[in-house]
Parts: structure tokens; sequence; C-alpha cells
């Protein structure tokens, strides 16, 4: 063979290696980047981190231990990344204060996962996900009260109900419940708290994640007594990844083909609904 016909099929030889790695790299599987992103990247090659909150509590998390992949969030965050190619092992758990997560500047995060409710202004810091769970309101009385022991909107009709003002809690009430006697408004949901508390009201309206809070630590024997069914719109709680994120699309990808084939309503009933949360009819 020429020199020159040598050359031609080196050159040859080299773009077509080039253009098999390239392949390669674009087939990379579900852990590879988002196409045309170019942000930040993996914290680690081949892992996912995930972080979630110091202490994290349940429904969310179960026994303050996300790798155990009990409780709503930690069940959800292992099924995102299996979606998107990671098995369990791959899948690194960090901790996090709420804050410092959704504050402008590097993270030592991939995902962030703990109830970061999408909002505008933050948006401007990090990059969200598509939701994976939307707030319901909830019903909160104290243990052995004949509110606590309601099975149906229908057996609190007469109850005395509690309500923080301009929430979403006040008008599912008002609709969903229509209760026999006037609602009593508060100024926050802890002036309701202490109403119940001393026994002015019967039971409490908020939104389902601070019902778990209120009857776990604000209340010595609180209970969820059941969450409330409307059409009306609460926050929605999403991944927060780092801003411009390379694992952005492909988180709300995988997020959103889990919404579609009902693993995200199956895990919500398995962790929040039978975890002591029951829907009310």
């Amino acid at each position: 063979m020429s020199r020159p016909s040598r050359l031609v099929a080196v050159l040859a030889a080299g773009a077509a290696a080039i253009l098999a790695l390239s392949a390669c790299t674009a087939g990379g599987g579900g852990n590879s980047p988002s196409e045309g992103a170019s942000g930040p990247g993996p914290v680690t090659e081949g892992k996912l981190t995930i972080a979630t909150g110091e202490p994290a509590y349940g429904p969310w998390v179960i026994d303050n231990d996300p790798e155990n992949g009990k409780g709503f969030e930690s069940a959800v965050a292992y099924a995102v990344a299996e979606k998107m190619g990671y098995k369990k092992e791959d899948v690194v758990w960090v901790r996090t204060d709420f804050n410092a997560a959704i504050a402008p500047g590097p993270k030592d995060f991939d995902l962030n996962i703990q109830q970061f409710s999408v909002d505008e202004k933050r948006k401007k810091a990090v990059d969200f996900s598509s939701p994976y769970y939307e707030t319901t309101q909830a019903v909160v009385a104290a243990k052995g009260t004949k509110a606590a022991s309601a099975k149906s909107i229908a057996d609190l009709k007469s109850a005395t109900i509690g309500v923080a003002s301009g929430t979403t809690s006040l008008t599912v009430a008002e609709k969903v419940m229509a209760p026999e006697k006037k609602l009593q408004v508060f100024n926050s949901v802890d002036d309701a708290v202490a109403a119940l508390n001393s026994g002015t009201i019967d039971a409490l309206v908020t939104d389902l994640p601070g019902a778990f809070y209120v009857s776990s630590a604000q209340l010595e024997d609180g209970v969820i007594v059941g969450q409330l069914e409307s059409d009306a719109g609460g926050d929605e709680f999403a991944f927060v990844l780092p801003k411009d994120s390379q694992l952005t699309k492909k988180t709300s990808e995988a997020v959103d083909a889990l919404r579609e084939d009902g693993t995200l309503d199956k895990l919500q009933k398995e962790w929040i609904a039978d975890q002591g949360a029951p829907v009310l009819k």
C-alpha cells in the first residue's frame, strides 16, 4: 500500500473509532447526563447521590434511615433511581439542611428530597423535577376524643373545627366538611394547635405534612383522623437539583413515568394512607 493510501486508511480508522466512542457515550444508559445539558453532572460517576434531612421523619422516611427504602420519599427516591438506570447499591445517601439545599451555590448531592415545595423564587437558585406529590388537607384531633374516632366526614359534622386564616385548609374545610358549627379561624396553625390542646376546638384542619408534625410533635396524644378529598390544589413536592443540573431532565422523566404507570399512587397509599392517614368519605 502506498504512503498516501496508508495515511487515508489511518485517518478513516481514527474517525471510525471516534464515532464508535461517541455512540457508546450517547447510549450509556439511564445514568448518563441529560442530552444538551451543560451544568453540574453527577457528584460521583456511576453513582446517584441523594440527600434528605437530618433527622428525617415518617411517613417520609421511616426510622430516620433512608437506605432502608421505607417511607414515602425513600421509596420514591429508589423508584426514580431505578427508572434512571441506577441499581439500589449505586444510590448514595447524604444529609443536608433544608435551607442550605435551596440556597445558591455548589451542592454535594445530585438530588435532594425532603418535602420541597416548588416555588418560583427558589427556581432562581436550584432546579426542580416534576412533582412527585401534591399535598392534601387532613384532620387532626386529640386521641381519645369523639373527633379522633371519626370514620367519615359525617362523623365530624357536629365537631368544632379550627383552621388557620388565609389557607387552603380553610377553603377545603368549608367546602368538603361543611360542619354544622361555624369554623373557628385562627391567625396561625400554632394558635389552632393551642386551641386543640386546651379543648377549645375538637379538631383542626391543616395540610397533611403539617398534620403529621402536629400529631407527633405538638400534641401529647395527637392522631390524624384522615385526609380530605378535594380538587383544591395543594403544594407540589419535587426533587431539588443543582441549578442547570445535567440530571434534571432525566429525573423529571423518571417521575413522570412513575406517575403514569401508577407507582406514585401505589407508594402514596402504602406509606401515607395506610400509615394512619386514610381518606375520609
